[in-house]
């Protein structure tokens, strides 16, 4: 039996202490903020989205991708439904190969980490934001006043997104501290932003689309689903999609009718009636900002209902983002996502340079970069 402390009580951390546990450790789960799996239950739309059918590397961004790959290929789609279901629960996929709890509640899938981690017997400590991790013999982790021994850490503290969930990217200074690098950070599966101008009168608006990321004229991403509208930019489930293709200064081109070929429009706009040749055809908002904007020309009406483009300007930051681009390079791992600077350390989750496609992919690799570090701490 080894003492091992898992820093972090997100998905990763939470998942690693519970294979943990099950293998007989005894685990100590370290959390900064008051109370478990915060950002895990707000997952999906607060739904719960917790892997995807469609697994593979090719759904994820990596400085070593073939790495990651042979992290994922050891853990399922079918592996992560099997370990959150042998805590209970029903877990289904929709029509895209997302899978969600059966109840459709993200905080319920929390609910049973933290059974299942009492159930185990793991001490799990609140308000613990680690300090300083010393290493000699073994290691002594510490946070305010207090401090626990273990012969193993595994650092699963999170990246920068979403710092009101408690990942503000203070963690990465614990790994720099034995040696390990950070590579360049960066928001993913946020909100992007554009000229305000280019999007007046059109918050609040909802679309069904196409959407394509063009960086000159290279297509970078194309998808189809739900864009909102905002002041400043765009958001919804396909802009989220598009995010982790998108830099400043690459182009969104919407079409905001994808089922509607160019030549219906221009028939049904030859008629010259105005605002009246759009009702049941776009949101009556939408409708009124294009024809406005196409000066009355039914050509120029049409291109702009098909072809609407949006020059990205940039994002709106960690704090609305839901994943980090970058950390801790997987080149500075070796077997289980052990630190090759000290053994005994080890890294799961968003905290290594990986990040997934929207869709259940980033708590997915929360569960699979977990389960790879649990079967090397055997």
């Amino acid at each position: 039996m080894k003492k091992i402390a898992v820093i972090g009580g997100g998905a990763a951390g939470m998942a690693c202490a519970v294979l943990l546990a099950r293998a007989h450790h005894k685990v100590v789960l370290l959390e900064r903020g008051d109370r478990l799996g915060r950002k895990l239950s707000a997952t999906g739309n607060g739904q719960g989205n917790v892997t995807n059918l469609n697994m593979g590397k090719e759904h994820y961004f990596s400085d070593d991708l073939t790495k990651a790959g042979e992290v994922l290929s050891r853990f399922s789609a079918e592996d992560a439904i099997a370990f959150l279901s042998s805590m209970g629960g029903i877990f289904l996929p929709d029509a895209r190969g997302r899978v969600y709890p059966a109840g459709r509640q993200a905080s319920a899938v929390t609910d049973l980490f933290r059974h299942e981690l009492s159930r185990l017997g793991v001490e799990v400590i609140l308000g613990a934001r680690v300090e300083k991790i010393d290493a000699e013999d073994g290691f002594l982790v510490r946070w305010k006043e207090n401090s626990r021994s273990a012969d193993s850490v595994v650092l699963a503290a999170g990246g920068r997104a979403a710092e009101n969930f408690g990942t503000d990217g203070t963690a990465y200074a614990l790994a720099e501290a034995f040696g390990h690098s950070v590579t360049p950070l960066s928001p993913v599966l946020v909100q992007l932003k554009c000229d305000p101008a280019l999007v007046r009168g059109l918050k609040g608006i909802r679309i069904d689309g196409k959407l394509s990321v063009f960086r000159g004229k290279e297509e970078r991403f194309s998808g189809r689903g739900d864009v909102l509208f905002t002041e400043g930019g765009v958001s919804g489930d396909l802009v989220f999609r598009a995010s982790s293709y998108a830099v400043q200064g690459d182009v969104l081109a919407i079409d905001l009718l994808p089922d509607v070929p160019k030549s219906s429009l221009m028939q049904l706009f030859s008629r010259g009636r105005g605002e009246e040749d759009l009702l049941c055809v776009v949101p009556n908002g939408l409708g009124r900002v294009m024809l406005r904007r196409a000066g009355g020309d039914a050509e120029t009406l049409a291109e702009l209902l098909k072809n609407f483009t949006l020059p990205v300007t940039g994002t709106y930051g960690f704090a609305r983002a839901q994943a980090t681009r970058g950390g801790i390079p997987l080149a500075e791992t070796g077997e289980g996502l052990e630190s090759i600077f000290r053994r005994g350390l080890y890294f799961a989750g968003e905290i290594l340079d990986v990040d997934g496609e929207c869709g259940g992919y980033n708590l997915h690799w929360a569960f699979a970069s977990a389960h790879a570090v649990a079967e090397a701490l055997r």
